[in-house]
């Protein structure tokens, strides 16, 4: 047969390969059998292999898949695409990085309607089915007219002839008491729910377990599924609800006790998106547990009897107390204010009630200010639902003082619980005050959802400048940092994504007065419709000059204005909106200009491009001078 490879005389070129106009409006699964081989042990770049969705009307492809590891062998990749009513296209993408003996191939790809993890086993590559390998009991293929073992069945189900194909796992090597088979399925690559369903036949003569266990990625086996000891001559349908709200495998173990212990086969396994039994409720959205309280407390609440604990304030833009998290503009909630610090006091705040026996992932952020000694004054609980057991799983360490930080946490509890947000201060001398805003929630794992692919045009500047590059006119240019600016009373104290990572600025002190620094997109793909660019910037400082962003179309001399600030805004990270469109190929310009003095240093951070008109408006407040009232803080 034949295959495609990645042609190697371009060194640190891509190639690219793009599938025509595609359109499956049901679930769909894509099968890549692909290797990538390489003849030296490490390399600093190695050869990678990315397959992108490229949907309609989005300026930015989604990276679907990636692959870097080599192999001696050609390898299957299952991938979930959900169903769209979109029009889109595949597109495989081979960089060859630096490694000159390195070679990526192709041999085949695939698209059929329904899941990944449904498998007939009628074809040679087994839907990405794997068998983990044991000395002893293995799953293997049976049927297709080879007679090769003393307990082959018959017929398979599928075809229900002697040709079809299933997979068998037999205890005829069995050397030891307990020896396991697994069947394990491709990783689910896409959210899904519903019911699973299989056929199977059971031959025992001692007793065999066959059991079905999800595995996430972890490695924390469910056991979801196991045979009741009723004996099956035929094949049997056996079906269970599942549930996998992020990447898990499906793994079809066997237990055998001795050699005589007869065989297990399986075949169609197949899944719905309806569940099996007559499961009303829809499944746990986790939306509902976080929120950014700009309109209200959403689904958390306090316990009066513990005194005013958390306020939900807003601070009027101003040079000296920043705002909220969200926007800059918004609300977020505030504990011991003047009004309730006496000693002792504490403040709870109880978020709604989860399920268990779910992964979760906790963020939120959090800014501290006023405190003699930080340690333990802001703290995360989790209360099971009795409200007997509680558990401490978070707390302040030490943080930089009034940034906003964020603080992640994972954790999976077998009861319904919730989470609880206490701060409390020990003495009247060290009570300061504590900020939380933008809680959210998310299952899966931290670290499974930091491995998650990033969304397409989304930059938060913490590996590289992502889309964007310098356009260098004379000395000004953006510089990537961490941590504050060298100057004092100018420029943030931390970035807008986590408060300890990175965003661009200009360094006023490196640059003279009216000098400009550009950041400019590459090319972006042109669509029909509206399009949202959302972006955080900071404007702190007396000196402050101009921040704007430009539109430039391809083959166009002109920069269109989209949107521009001038002069000292707030301490706080500002959001900014910008709804624009282009038909044609286009690039967005950020272009910032030094002020009148050295207190000028201007930055963003949190670029996210999304197509579809904005869903909120920009809330424009334009300053100049110093209100009296700058200080102050809402109720």
């Amino acid at each position: 047969g034949h295959y495609i490879s990645v042609d190697t005389s371009y060194e640190g070129e891509k190639a690219v390969l793009s599938s025509p106009d595609l359109h499956t409006e049901e679930w769909s699964c894509v099968r890549l059998i692909y290797q990538i081989a390489t003849t030296s042990d490490t390399s600093p770049h190695p050869a990678r292999l990315n397959l992108y969705l490229r949907q309609e009307g989005e300026s930015f492809d989604r990276l679907l898949w990636s692959a870097k590891e080599p192999s001696d062998s050609w390898l299957i990749a299952s991938l979930d695409l959900t169903n769209s009513t979109k029009k889109y296209k595949l597109v495989l993408e081979g960089e060859m990085g630096q490694d000159k003996s390195s070679s990526i191939a192709v041999f085949e790809i695939k698209i059929t309607s329904g899941y990944c993890i449904e498998c007939d086993f009628e074809e040679n590559h087994l839907c990405g089915y794997v068998n983990r390998w044991n000395p002893n009991v293995n799953w293997f293929v049976g049927g297709g007219n080879i007679r090769n073992s003393q307990s082959v069945l018959p017929k398979d189900h599928t075809l229900n002839s002697a040709l079809g194909h299933y997979m068998y796992v037999d205890s005829v090597y069995v050397k030891h008491f307990q020896e396991v088979a697994q069947l394990i399925s491709p990783k689910t690559t896409a959210p899904i729910s519903g019911c699973l369903s299989f056929y199977y036949q059971l031959k025992q003569e001692s007793s065999i377990v066959f059991t079905v266990y999800l595995r996430d990625m972890s490695g924390f086996y469910e056991e979801i599924w196991k045979t009741d000891s009723a004996l099956n001559a035929d094949w049997a349908l056996a079906e269970v609800d599942f549930h996998a709200p992020y990447p898990m495998e499906v793994i079809f173990e066997v237990a055998f006790n001795s050699a005589k212990g007869g065989y297990v086969a399986l075949d169609d396994i197949s899944f719905s998106p309806v569940y099996c039994s007559n499961q009303t409720g829809a499944p746990f959205n986790p939306a509902n547990a976080g929120c950014n309280f700009e309109e209200d407390l959403c689904n958390f609440y306090q316990d009066h009897k513990d005194g005013p604990g958390w306020s939900r304030v807003k601070v009027k833009r101003n040079v000296y107390r920043a705002g909220d998290h969200t926007t800059g503009f918004g609300y977020y909630l505030l504990a011991n204010t003047k009004f309730t610090s006496q000693p002792g006091y504490i403040g709870r705040l109880y978020g709604p009630t989860l399920p268990g026996n779910l992964q979760f992932c906790l963020r939120f952020y959090y800014a501290l200010y006023g405190f003699f000694k930080m340690s333990g004054t802001l703290a995360v609980y989790i209360f099971e639902e009795n409200h007997v057991v509680q558990e401490k799983i978070w707390s302040v360490l030490d943080s930089p003082k009034g940034v906003w930080t964020q603080a992640e946490i994972s954790f999976k509890k077998p009861m319904p619980c919730k989470v609880v947000f206490v701060s409390w201060c020990k003495s009247f001398w060290d009570c300061g005050l504590v900020a939380l805003d933008d809680v959210s929630l998310s299952l899966g794992s931290c670290q499974a959802a930091d491995l998650l692919l990033p969304s397409p045009g989304e930059c938060t500047f913490e590996k590289d400048e992502c889309v964007f590059t310098q356009k260098k006119r004379g000395r000004g240019s953006w510089h990537r940092k961490r941590g504050p600016t060298p100057t004092s009373y100018t420029g943030p104290k931390g970035d807008h994504t986590t408060g300890v990572g990175y965003y661009m600025y200009i360094e006023a002190s490196n640059m003279v007065y009216g000098q400009r620094a550009y950041l400019v997109s590459r090319s972006l793909r042109g669509t029909s419709g509206k399009q949202c660019l959302t972006f955080f910037y900071h404007m702190y400082g007396a000196g402050t000059g101009l921040l704007s962003v430009y539109l430039k179309k391809e083959g166009d001399d002109e920069e269109i204005p989209l949107w521009r600030r001038t002069g000292e805004q707030s301490i706080s990270w500002l959001r900014g909106l910008i709804e624009y469109e282009s038909d044609t190929n286009y690039q967005i310009i950020f272009e910032a200009i030094r002020g009148v003095s050295i207190r000028s240093d201007t930055a963003i951070d949190d670029i996210l491009f999304q197509a579809g008109p904005c869903l909120e408006v920009e809330e424009i407040q334009f300053s100049s001078g110093y209100p009296d009232s700058l200080n102050e803080i809402e109720y």
